[in-house]
């Protein structure tokens, strides 16, 4: 993967929300990846420099930028990034699907450490992390 530094994908966090901006970026370093979150304002991303192997985005998003919208302008700065769609919806929105390599609701982490397992080169996650524990709502 093309953003690995020291051997760690990076993960790019696409959130409006700061808090779970850095609940993710925890879960995502805990994981043994490294971490880019990108704040989602009224009609932009805050993206970070560098190069994404992976894409973590929220689908739900306030003001005037929709998931959509987000996807479509990360798909043009990363085509190669998979997206994984991050909600608190039961299941994946048709309107996202046609971006979306996978989907995992909120409240579990274990699911989104695997699923960007399986996205991605191998990470390891620590023994005891709450990366391990899908008991943990966000």
């Amino acid at each position: 993967m093309d953003g690995m530094k020291g051997g760690r994908t990076s993960v790019l966090i696409i959130d409006d929300d700061p808090t779970h901006l850095r609940i993710y970026g925890w879960i995502v370093d805990a994981a043994g990846y490294e971490a880019l979150p990108a704040l989602v304002t009224a009609d932009q991303i805050d993206y970070p420099a560098g190069q994404v192997d992976v894409v973590v985005m929220d689908y739900r998003l306030s003001g005037q930028l929709t998931a959509v919208m987000a996807a479509e302008e990360t798909r043009k700065r990363y085509p190669h990034a998979p997206i994984i769609v991050l909600s608190d919806v039961y299941d994946l929105p048709a309107d996202i699907e046609p971006y979306a390599r996978a989907f995992v609701r909120k409240g579990e982490p274990a699911k989104l450490v695997a699923t960007l397992g399986q996205m991605s080169k191998p990470a390891t996650i620590p023994p005891g992390s709450a990366a391990n524990d899908s008991s943990r709502r966000c």
